[in-house]
């Protein structure tokens, strides 16, 4: 047995795996009756902003509508200290075939990258985990370096839809146009409220050459 999986054994020992949906402990993240609740909740929204001039991106993919006990888990894996619930969004998302399928067409997936603050307090970039098990299980490259974000902001869940577009502006840095040229690029985040965050950071990528943009997200609110 190798020297990863005895530490990861060992791990599973100290810290049981659990659902992240229940808290209950479960070996696969996920638990049966858990996932019955997100099927019945999931909607697998795909919107089209082709002929929209204000968006930077084509299409929005989102699993959830932002509310209940969507709303609430995503709360508790940003701000609860509850990292492990990344698993179970990936393996909830992967399950999906149809996704995959489109998910496939890209070339690269890129994160919304926090600032070093806020990861720093936090401990983690919630939107880095998942976007890494999707890059891992679909072979899709994960780029979690040409995009960063170079300036603190209020927080946007704080503000008004106006106030949000303002906030975001010159949030976001491109550190290598060569590696977004003529690609076609994921941009994953967690929620999408007004766009407005996800929209600076493709306004970049398309600025800097990149071919075609889809958005993906856990939830729409």
């Amino acid at each position: 047995m190798e020297e990863r999986q005895i530490i990861e054994k060992l791990l599973n020992l100290i810290y049981p795996p659990v659902c992240g949906i229940c808290d209950k402990i479960n070996n696969t993240a996920l638990c049966k009756k858990c996932e019955i609740i997100l099927n019945k909740m999931a909607i697998y929204g795909i919107d089209d902003y082709t002929k929209d001039n204000e968006k930077y991106f084509d299409k929005h993919i989102y699993i959830f509508m932002y509310e209940d006990l969507i709303r609430k888990t995503i709360l508790n894996y940003k701000f609860g200290e509850k990292s492990y619930i990344y698993k179970t969004f990936s393996i909830f998302l992967l399950k999906n075939e149809k996704i995959i399928e489109i998910l496939k067409n890209y070339d690269i997936i890129i994160p919304v990258p926090i600032s070093k603050n806020r990861k720093k307090e936090r401990g983690y970039n919630q939107s880095y985990l998942i976007a890494k098990e999707i890059s891992k299980n679909i072979d899709i490259y994960l780029n979690n370096k040409c995009l960063e974000k170079v300036k603190n902001i209020v927080a946007q869940s704080t503000l008004t839809k106006e106030e949000r577009n303002f906030n975001i502006k010159g949030a976001y840095s491109i550190k290598s146009r060569q590696d977004i040229e003529n690609k076609k690029i994921i941009i994953f985040d967690d929620i999408y409220t007004t766009g407005s965050t996800v929209n600076e950071c493709c306004k970049l990528l398309k600025r800097n050459g990149a071919k075609d943009i889809l958005v993906l997200t856990l939830a729409k609110d």
